[in-house]
């Protein structure tokens, strides 16, 4: 069985402005990984390049043969059939099959190429931290993969199949102009051809400024399009159909202005092309004319150098949009690099370890010591924050909106890190740990459930990929939600849509709870984790919370007090300070912070209908 190559390593980091050499650089190696495959798709492209240039050679002399006079225009007549017809025709036959050869044995390299570089961008996009996605355009990023991706394939394409083949066979067919015949005729089809390439180039280059530009304005058009999708239930309560549709109008217009600008550019350069080799073409058949006029060359001769020229100039009538489309593709393939540069802010230490060793899993213990921490310099969210949570143990966090009772939770994940002081888990910073052991041992239930667009079994059974469907409907039934699903006519198989917005907020709510409940690992961190549900089903599910918790380290961030009472301490946050700390009780007798929101929220079920 035939080893896959070794896994590439992800390239370094790429600057902002890129050249076409460091590009094609950076996508060698994914290519040299099947060097042998590579080295016999180039022969093959050599053998069919020298077959198809042999082809016309031989046309000559079958040509020359039947015009030669007399008695030897017979035996011209028996030959021919029996060996230059035969050679024609097994070089005919050979072209192709060289060429057949080729596309077989590369088409492994090309899809290899873009699979893993596909998944290494995947894999890179993953490893970025939190504040890249906040900062994304899903739209913009996703058409930004998608084009280099298929740019990798389109360059190898246009550059193996195209402009290699026609470069080896100018090469060859200059080689035989000049060796056979009158140093005109070289000097003629390399100054054509010359002329052609560098009138091609400017004006490519030119155009290519105008693509970039039809590139930006298409993935900005992508962007309000995906956005105002994604959004699609705003749009409908405000009624903005029409408002959505002229803002993505508006940058339509921009698009098609420039894509006609495009597509006047491409035919002016098609014009340029198309006279340079009707110039060259006309002066060659002159002097072609001129050699069979004064007996210096056959008939046969004529021939051979109208289908040399055939065959050198029907693929140079394209080399326009192939030097434009490998230029595009080496622009969308820099895009997609551009994506691997983007540098990691969460990065695991050379030095990192394990929470746990292979196999084992624990109870832990929670410590954040003088945490300070800010999204942005100039927007202090926590200052000097202190608190632990034994294992085995509850601590609740409490708070108005905006304390900064969340971003503990982000901290304790480790999707940023702390601007100053430390956050610990078993007396370790989560500076020291492998990211990927602290989060399996994390489980949360958000504030806002974001599921995928699967089933509903899929969604819960995500808190464990292999947990069987037995444990997957046990972990539904501890989150109040199997008798939902049961009566749906496609059961646990139900879609859930886009972003899950086909369940309610308090049933997105208890999927999120089951599959937190599924993961079943040593912390647990519930983020309001009952908001979206009525006082039933809080209360019903709050006791399974409860349960869930003993032996387990949990932290809750909540904002109805009635869900913390039995924590073994909560702790009052306000403008990002603890203000205040202890039990239920002895908060209430504190008479404080804490004291008056009980108040509040005691006075709203008091008068609620």
């Amino acid at each position: 069985m035939r080893r896959n190559p070794p896994t590439m390593a992800l390239p370094g980091p790429i600057p902002e402005t890129r050249h076409d050499w460091e590009t094609v650089k950076t996508l060698l190696p994914y290519l040299w990984a099947w060097k042998w495959r590579v080295v016999f798709a180039l022969s093959c492209l050599l053998l069919a390049k020298l077959t198809n240039v042999a082809v016309p050679m031989v046309f000559k002399d079958i040509i020359d043969a039947f015009t030669l006079p007399g008695s030897k225009l017979e035996q011209a007549v028996l030959l021919v059939p029996l060996g230059l017809l035969a050679a024609y025709g097994a070089l005919r036959f050979s072209t192709v099959l060289f060429t057949e050869l080729r596309e077989i044995f590369f088409a492994r390299v090309t899809q290899r190429a873009v699979r893993t570089i596909t998944l290494q961008v995947f894999e890179h996009l993953h490893s970025l931290s939190l504040r890249f996605h906040l900062d994304r355009q899903t739209g913009g990023l996703t058409r930004d993969i998608e084009r280099g991706t298929r740019a990798i394939g389109s360059l190898i394409s246009y550059t193996l199949y195209s402009i290699l083949p026609t470069l080896v066979e100018i090469a060859l067919v200059i080689g035989i102009l000049a060796a056979r015949y009158a140093w005109d005729f070289t000097l003629i089809t390399a100054t054509t051809l010359s002329i052609y390439v560098v009138f091609t180039i400017l004006v490519t280059n030119w155009r290519t400024v105008i693509r970039r530009e039809v590139n930006e304005l298409d993935s900005a058009a992508n962007v309000r399009a995906v956005d105002s999708l994604i959004n699609f239930e705003t749009v409908k309560y405000f009624n903005n159909e029409r408002w959505e549709h002229d803002r993505y109008d508006e940058q339509m217009q921009k698009w098609e202005v420039a894509q006609i600008r495009s597509q006047v550019s491409l035919s002016w350069l098609n014009l340029g092309q198309s006279l340079i080799i009707a110039a060259g073409v006309t002066l060659m058949m002159w002097r072609a004319a001129v050699g069979v006029a004064n007996g210096s060359m056959t008939v046969g001769d004529i021939v051979l150098v109208n289908a040399f020229l055939i065959q050198l100039y029907m693929p140079l009538n394209h080399l326009g949009v192939l030097y434009r489309e490998i230029r595009q593709s080496l622009t969308d393939i820099e895009r997609m690099f551009g994506l691997l540069s983007r540098n990691r802010e969460i990065e695991d230490a050379p030095d990192a370890r394990p929470l746990f060793a292979a196999g084992e899993q624990g109870p832990c213990e929670i410590e954040f010591e003088n945490v300070g921490f800010a999204y942005e310099s100039n927007r202090q969210i926590l200052h000097d924050i202190s608190f632990k949570v034994g294992a085995g143990r509850t601590v609740a966090v409490v708070g108005h909106s905006g304390s900064g009772k969340s971003t503990l939770a982000r901290l304790l994940f480790r999707f940023y890190d702390s601007t100053t002081g430390s956050v610990k888990v078993n007396g370790s910073d989560l500076r020291a740990l492998k990211q990927a052991s602290l989060r399996a041992a994390i489980g949360i239930v958000p504030q806002d459930t974001v599921l995928f667009n699967d089933t509903i079994f899929y969604n819960i059974q995500y808190g464990r990929p292999t947990a069987p469907r037995e444990e997957v409907i046990s972990a539904a039934q501890a989150a109040h939600i199997h008798e939902f699903i049961q009566t749906l006519p496609d059961g646990y198989d139900t879609r859930v849509g886009e972003r899950g917005l086909k369940l309610s907020g308090g049933e997105k709510q208890r999927v999120a709870i089951a599959r937190a409940l599924l993961k079943n690992p040593p912390i647990l961190i519930f983020d309001e984790a009952t908001s979206a549900l009525d006082s039933k089903t809080e209360k019903a599910i709050q006791a399974e919370l409860e349960q869930a918790a003993v032996g387990r380290t949990t932290l809750i961030i909540a904002h109805r007090l009635s869900t913390v009472m039995n924590a073994d301490e909560i702790l009052v946050l306000d403008a990002g300070r603890i203000v205040e700390r202890g039990t239920h009780r002895e908060l209430l007798d504190l008479g404080g912070m804490y004291a008056q929101m009980w108040a509040l929220q005691q006075q709203d079920l008091t008068e609620a209908p």
